[in-house]
């Protein structure tokens, strides 16, 4: 039998890729936590008497935060962030009107929403008045009443 050997050559290039990784998962990680407590944070709030512009920031915050997250994914996996900035502009700016449209449709579709229960403010909201009819009579009273 042959025996192979490899050699293994660890050129610096490597050792600064698996740092450059390192570095994301960290960053990555951090925002992660930071996203999970701001959610823990909103949980607690509306346990007790929730201000809700406060909570309304932080949703803001953790839209910001899971945004950064996308974007820094992007330029790192996707190798985004060594190319030249026309590049990148032309990647972003689609992603960002992305985002403008999923605003836009649920404000669209809430407006329609109210619109539809107030049936565009064309008539009045009318409460029906419900009706007490007498029991009707069962068919065996009927055929009795017949043979009289």
């Amino acid at each position: 039998m042959s025996e192979t050997t490899v050699h293994v050559i660890n050129h610096p290039q490597d050792s600064a890729h698996v740092k450059r990784i390192w570095k994301a998962f960290w960053i990555l990680s951090i925002i992660t936590i930071i996203e999970l407590v701001l959610g823990l944070t909103i949980y607690q709030l509306d346990k007790g008497d929730p201000s809700y512009s406060l909570i309304l920031f932080i949703k803001g915050v953790i839209c910001i935060l899971t945004l950064a997250k996308a974007f820094y994914i992007i330029s790192i996996f996707m190798h985004l962030g060594d190319e030249i900035r026309s590049m990148m502009l032309s990647l972003a700016i689609p992603a960002l009107l992305f985002i403008w449209f999923i605003i836009a449709f649920l404000a669209d579709g809430n407006s329609f929403k109210n619109l539809r229960n107030t049936d565009a403010g064309i008539r009045k909201y009318v409460p029906q008045k419900v009706m007490h009819h007498a029991p009707a009579t069962a068919p065996a009273a009927e055929k009795e009443n017949k043979l009289d």
